[in-house]
């Protein structure tokens, strides 16, 4: 029986191609779009739940509560709260931190390259168990001089050549010795280095509780009640400072990080989870869409089944076989789009890959993978397949099914209101797309607050720092460059923050508990080379001024926040250190564009730069300036290869993410607009086939080709205008809700429903009207013969 299925199947799509060649189109598209998605979703939900002991991991946070009741959260922590954690508290079993990565030159031999790694606790290897391939995990970083590295950079470094015991140089002056080889990590973690490197003196990037700089790990002992424990942390920063700071610190578990690091009053929320599940609900409305053509075609045609179904029921057949008959077919129709949805994936695979930023593969070289998509296929065909199985099946001689669109009845029939929902979605994503791009051209258009065209960041490493002065002197005089000026961390993105502990003229115990800033290091000709606007005072310039050793420079918001109606001249206090403030700089941005700019306090600092930057002549080509700057700087560091970036870039790397979806919401709209195409395509091509009689007796009476298209296209224009009407409000919630993420936000237009509406009709009208001017075109004299 199942044999004879088959071939009935096969000969039924064979007979009409046209209609099989769209739903198989319909269905590998919408297969592909799973797939990939699939693959993306399983990377996302597997991240950083790889450990062995994942249930006992936490990184530490930091909760405070302002005067107002408002709880803010923070990742970054003092140095000193991993180390109170394992000294205090038995529940901790290994504590850890680690200071943010930092690239370095690495040199063997005649060998250099500069790799990104991190000093971090020796704790760190036990707690997060990636596999050593070489050494012993737990003596990797017992020495000061010990470092680990990665497969990839042990291979790029030393070949073949066994790399344990051996010496490399870091940044031409510090010797370590290679402990470890560690496999290269996944793509699924949130760390990213190649190199470890132990922490010695966390002091010196943190040496107080209200300097945070640090990301800190602890793992607690195997049934240590976390909630508990929490509460044993609150306040613990108020009572560690001596009542200086206010805070508490808050574990909260690494395999939760990825997805769920949005918190609103300190309770979790949220957060990349929202964007797994819409795009993983997307995919699937797309296979629905998908089958939804399947099942729109399936019914329409059943008066062409009408006969088949009628005489199986004469000579006894059951509705069992009639349904397996019919789940037969869109089975076979799921298997032929089966393969050819995996080819197309691994093809646009790696498109998808520059858009997610992953290096996602189909591994189809695993068994569970091809289970996996067999069960995915076999799914796909039921869920085409079983509501016009059990339609036909219940097929009654003595009645004629309607036939789309020759209802006159005001109510909409099964097959219409699909058609309203996948033209909803398809609109909804047009809308999403249109809103997204809206956003980012808004927050781009936001003024930055300072000039980034022309301007070059180099990172200070090497002899660049002892020789800077004869550096900006030849830039200077060479004319390449018109200002220069070092800083601590790059311009695009703040050194780090500082809560509590400062003080200043006329402040009171209120403001001085609550107040904090985004910090910055600077020195001389800062205002000048970022183009930044003095609203009151003058730039840092302590090589003519001694006493600018200990100048600082706030910006607005700043101002505004501690209330300093003359505040050139004034005091300001943090931890033991005294700083006066010369200048008062205009607000900009240095976070997120999205955001409001938050108080900034840059102080003068003779050490720890860490970046150079440049602002080139404008009179001069770009490349030519870039190869006289190289010049220049290797001059004087010519151990260290030439590396810049333009700020510009820099900022807009700040759009990324939005970018990510903007493009995605654009490929998706796309996708259910060419899918719900092709079913219209179809239906409107079958309804032609039945009216061509009609037609023909029309054209015979005089009636106009114009007219016969509007005739045939008016019942599927319907259908898209109420769509239309449909899906508009929903969008305008779901972008709503979307943009309250941003304080810095679009408001949502009426002519964005208005285009995306006129979009929609139009690719529907030129999509059914093509077929209904093939059809209005028939000789009548050829459609009118019955032989």
């Amino acid at each position: 029986m199942f044999k004879n299925h088959i071939k009935i199947a096969w000969r039924n799509l064979w007979k009409s191609k046209s209609y099989s060649i769209i739903n198989i189109l319909g269905l590998s598209i919408g297969m592909t779009a799973v797939l990939i998605i699939g693959i993306w979703v399983q990377n996302q939900l597997q991240f950083d739940n790889f450990y062995s002991n994942k249930e006992n991991l936490y990184k530490i946070w930091i909760k405070s509560q302002n005067d107002e009741g408002k709880v803010g959260m923070n990742e970054i922590t003092s140095g000193r709260a991993a180390r109170a954690l394992v000294e205090d508290y038995p529940e901790v079993e290994h504590a850890a931190r680690m200071y943010w990565s930092t690239t370095r030159l690495i040199s063997f031999d005649d060998k250099k390259i500069k790799s990104k790694g991190n000093e971090v606790d020796p704790d760190f290897i036990r707690m997060f168990d990636f596999k050593l391939l070489k050494g012993n995990g737990d003596q990797a970083l017992q020495e000061t001089k010990n470092i680990i590295l990665t497969e990839s950079l042990a291979t790029s470094i030393f070949g073949d050549v066994d790399p344990l015991n051996k010496t490399i140089i870091l940044d031409n002056k510090e010797p370590y010795q290679v402990s470890a080889v560690m496999q290269d990590l996944p793509n699924n973690t949130s760390f990213d280095f190649t190199y470890l490197i132990p922490l010695v003196d966390a002091s010196k990037y943190s040496p107080n509780w209200n300097t945070i700089t640090f990301s800190s790990y602890v793992q607690l002992k195997a049934g240590t009640n976390i909630d508990a424990f929490n509460k044993k942390l609150v306040n613990i920063i108020e009572k560690k400072s001596n009542n200086e700071l206010k805070g508490s610190l808050f574990l909260y578990p690494i395999s939760k990080m990825h997805l769920y690091s949005k918190f609103e009053q300190g309770i979790p929320v949220g957060g990349k989870i929202d964007q797994v599940k819409l795009v993983a609900g997307i995919g699937l409305l797309i296979l629905l869409i998908a089958c939804i053509n399947f099942i729109n075609l399936s019914t329409a045609r059943s008066q062409k089944r009408a006969k088949e179904v009628a005489i199986r029921k004469v000579v006894g057949a059951q509705r069992f076989n009639l349904i397996a008959q019919f789940l037969t077919e869109s089975l076979l129709l799921a298997m032929i789009s089966g393969p050819l949805a995996i080819t197309l994936a691994v093809l646009i695979l790696p498109l998808f890959n520059k858009i997610f930023d992953k290096p996602l593969v189909l591994a189809l070289s695993d068994p569970t993978i091809w289970f996996s998509l067999i069960g995915f296929i076999f799914l796909t065909g039921i869920l085409a397949g079983l509501y016009p199985a059990f339609v036909l099946s219940a097929f009654k001689p003595i009645k004629s099914l309607k036939i789309f669109g020759s209802s006159k009845n005001v109510t909409l029939n099964f097959r219409e209101l699909l058609v309203i929902f996948q033209f909803g979605i398809a609109i909804i994503l047009i809308i999403a797309t249109i809103v997204v791009r809206k956003q980012i051209e808004y927050a781009g258009q936001r003024d930055v607050g300072y000039n980034t065209d022309q301007l070059i960041e180099i990172g200070i490493e090497g002899d660049m720092g002892k020789n800077y002065e004869a550096i900006k002197s030849e830039l200077l005089n060479s004319r390449v460059a018109t200002a220069v000026t070092r800083t601590g961390s790059s311009i695009t993105s703040f050194a780090g923050s500082a809560f509590g502990g400062f003080s200043w003229t006329g402040s009171t115990p209120e403001q001085e508990k609550k107040m904090g800033f985004d910090l910055g290091r600077a020195e001389n000709d800062l205002v000048k080379t970022l183009g930044l606007k003095l609203t009151a005072g003058r730039d840092i310039d302590y090589p003519r001024l001694a006493a600018d050793s200990a100048a600082a420079l706030l910006n607005e918001a700043a101002i505004k926040e501690m209330k300093l109606e003359n505040p050139i001249g004034s005091v300001l206090k943090w931890g033991d250190n005294t700083y006066t403030i010369v200048g008062v700089i205009n607000d900009y941005i240095s976070g997120s564009p999205y955001n409001p700019v938050k108080p900034m306090f840059i102080y003068a600092n003779k050490k720890s730069f860490f970046n150079l930057v440049i602002r080139t002549s404008p009179t001069t080509s770009m490349s030519n300036q870039l190869k006289q700057i190289e010049q220049i700087i290797k001059k004087f560091n010519p151990a260290y290869p030439f590396e810049y970036q333009f700020v510009d870039q820099k900022f807009a790397g700040k759009f990324k993410d939005q970018q990510q979806t903007a493009q995605l919401a654009f490929i998706f709209s796309g996708l259910t607009i060419f899918i719900s195409c092709l079913g219209l395509f179809g239906l409107a091509s079958y309804i032609a086939e039945l009216r061509t009689k009609e037609i023909g007796i029309r054209k015979v009476l005089g009636a106009s080709v114009s007219g016969i298209t509007a005739m045939l296209s008016k019942d599927f224009i319907k259908l898209v205008i109420i769509s239309i009407v449909l899906a508009s409000p929903i969008a305008w919630w779901a972008m709503n809700q979307w943009l309250q993420d941003f304080s810095y936000r679009i408001e949502i237009q009426w002519w964005i429903f208005a285009l995306a509406g006129a979009a929609a009709l139009l690719v529907a009208f030129v999509t059914v009207s093509s077929q209904a001017i093939r059809a209005a075109n028939y000789n009548p004299v050829k459609t009118l013969r019955d032989e």
